[in-house]
């Protein structure tokens, strides 16, 4: 497929990542380092190893998981960097799904004031979402991504086939992602993408949800205006992630919390910005058709608002929200009530 042009640098899709090792080659960096967790080491690190066969490197593993996207960890990161004697004319590969590129490009842009990172996500949500658009961070006090700098990669490098290694519960929570760039912002995407269902994708499917989110990056790269329409569902999505991970045995992941989040909004999007109900219908039996309910009670509100509260989008005191004005059309900078918002949980409990 042909390389998408982002800000300022290549998107490929290749799955040889032959342009990875092209591109390090080129670049001539002092040292490479590449940042893998337990589970990419043993699953993606090895195609990454035969592409880079002749590139010295050395390795900085984590543990896997939302709940490890902290400050701590990305201690751990830095700490690793300066013992590898990295030097500002270093590279960092992140090589793993959202954490690892949230978290290794926030080591990245910090570490003696930047170095340099590619990112080669390994999973659906980050190949369509995280690695694209040069937002790193990590999360605090059960708040995402409240910790962060807008800091462009060098590059990224999507190869499908590490899709393969994923189970089906993780293709299920990318899926989110590339439901949201239809409903958005490409109504046809939506329908098609309605249709595939997670099992049904196909690397042009990928291909144009990245390209969705690239368009609306290269327009807005600071998040002022056209990039908020990507936060659709993610003001509540993102509260009851932060909830679950500090309350659940078995907490949700990104995509099963903000497609509750697509629900409670696309509601919001009804009564504020001219959602109409059959396209409300039809946002929720699209999403309903993928996602098992989540046992939300309303004891939790407050707690959930909490969070909202804390939310980085918000403009004072008022909770700000992206909402639908149609399938494929979205508004941004509407804000809701306390009321409101707990309307629409009541809402998806009513589903």
């Amino acid at each position: 497929m042909i390389p998408i042009q982002s800000i300022s640098y290549p998107i490929f899709f290749e799955n040889s990542l032959q342009e990875l090792h092209k591109f390090i080659l080129e670049s001539k960096y002092s040292k490479v380092f590449i940042l893998v967790d337990s589970n990419t080491e043993i699953h993606c690190l090895p195609a990454v190893q035969e592409a880079l066969k002749d590139i010295d490197y050395d390795l900085i593993e984590i543990t896997p998981g939302e709940e490890n996207k902290n400050i701590d960890f990305c201690i751990g990161i830095w700490r690793m960097l300066l013992d590898f004697g990295a030097e500002r004319n270093s590279l960092l590969i992140n090589l793993g799904g959202g954490v690892i590129t949230d978290m290794g490009g926030f080591a990245a842009s910090t570490f003696k004031r930047g170095i340099d990172f590619v990112q080669v996500p390994t999973t659906l949500l980050s190949q369509v979402d995280a690695s694209v658009g040069g937002k790193t961070g990590i999360d605090m006090d059960n708040v995402k991504n409240i910790i962060g700098t807008f800091t462009q990669p060098k590059a990224v490098f999507i190869n499908t086939r590490f899709l393969k290694t994923l189970e089906e519960r993780e293709i299920r929570s990318g899926f989110a992602e590339v439901l949201k760039h239809g409903l958005i912002y490409d109504r046809s995407l939506f329908n098609t993408v309605k249709m595939a269902g997670p099992i049904g994708l196909t690397d042009e499917i990928i291909y144009r949800s990245v390209e969705i989110k690239n368009e609306v990056v290269k327009e807005d790269p600071f998040e002022k205006s056209l990039r908020k329409i990507l936060n659709f569902g993610h003001t509540i999505g993102h509260a009851v992630e932060s909830y679950s991970l500090s309350h659940d045995r078995k907490p949700l992941l990104h995509g099963e919390a903000i497609a509750i989040g697509f629900i409670c909004e696309a509601y919001l999007s009804s009564k504020k910005n001219g959602l109409r109900q059959a396209e409300l219908e039809e946002t929720v039996e699209a999403i309903k058709a993928v996602y098992p309910s989540y046992n939300l009670r309303k004891e939790n509100y407050p707690a959930l608002l909490e969070i909202m509260k804390n939310d980085k989008k918000n403009n004072g005191g008022q909770i700000n929200f992206s909402l639908l004005s149609e399938i494929g059309k979205c508004g941004f900078d509407l804000y809701c009530t306390e009321e409101e918002i707990f309307e629409s949980l009541d809402y998806y409990i009513s589903m």
